[in-house]
C-alpha cells in the first residue's frame, strides 16, 4: 500500500512541474500523500523575500497547489480522469512569518462531503469543494498561514 502512495506523490510532483512550470522555479516538492493528507515543501531559497522570510505570493501558490494536488490525487484514486480542476476563490491569512522551508498541508474533506462532491460531478459534470490548507515552518506544528480555497471540477 505504501509504495502506491510514493508513486502517487512522485506522479503528482511530475504533473505539477510539467503542467505548472512555476512550481519547478519555486522548487516545490511533494513530501507525501498518506491517509488522504497531502504535504508539500516550499523551500526558502527560491521563494525568499526582502525580509529573509518566505514570500507571501509563494505561500499563496503553495497553499493553492496543496488543495489542487489533494483534489487531483483523490480523483485519481477514484478513477476519475475526465475533469479539470480550477481554483475559483481563495482567502489567505498570514499570522506568522516563515523563516525557513515551509510545509503546506491539506487534509481535505470528510467522506460524506467527498461522496456528495463525486455524485454531483457525475450527475452534472461540475462540482465545487472547499479545501483548507495550512503552512508551517519545517519542523514546527505552529500554523503560519491559513488558506481556504473554493475549487471547481468540471468536464
Amino acid at each position: 500500500m505504501n509504495d502506491l502512495h510514493h508513486l502517487t506523490a512522485a506522479d503528482l510532483e511530475a504533473v505539477l512541474h510539467h503542467d505548472i512550470p512555476l512550481t519547478r522555479e519555486m522548487g516545490i516538492q511533494v513530501l507525501g500523500w498518506q491517509n488522504h493528507q497531502l504535504r508539500l515543501r516550499l523551500p526558502l531559497a527560491p521563494n525568499i523575500n526582502h525580509k529573509s522570510t518566505l514570500f507571501g505570493g509563494s505561500l499563496y501558490c503553495g497553499a493553492v497547489l496543496a488543495g489542487w494536488g489533494w483534489l487531483y490525487l483523490r480523483l485519481k484514486e477514484a478513477g476519475i480522469n475526465d475533469g479539470h480542476i480550477v481554483i475559483q476563490d481563495g482567502q489567505i491569512s498570514y499570522p506568522r512569518p516563515v523563516r525557513r522551508d515551509g510545509v503546506a498541508v491539506c487534509e481535505g474533506t470528510d467522506e460524506a462531503s467527498w461522496e456528495k462532491f463525486i455524485k454531483l460531478y457525475q450527475r452534472r459534470g461540475r462540482a465545487r469543494m472547499t479545501l483548507n490548507t495550512r503552512i508551517m515552518a519545517e519542523g514546527s506544528e505552529e500554523t503560519a498561514v491559513e488558506f481556504v480555497g473554493q475549487f471547481v471540477l468540471h468536464r
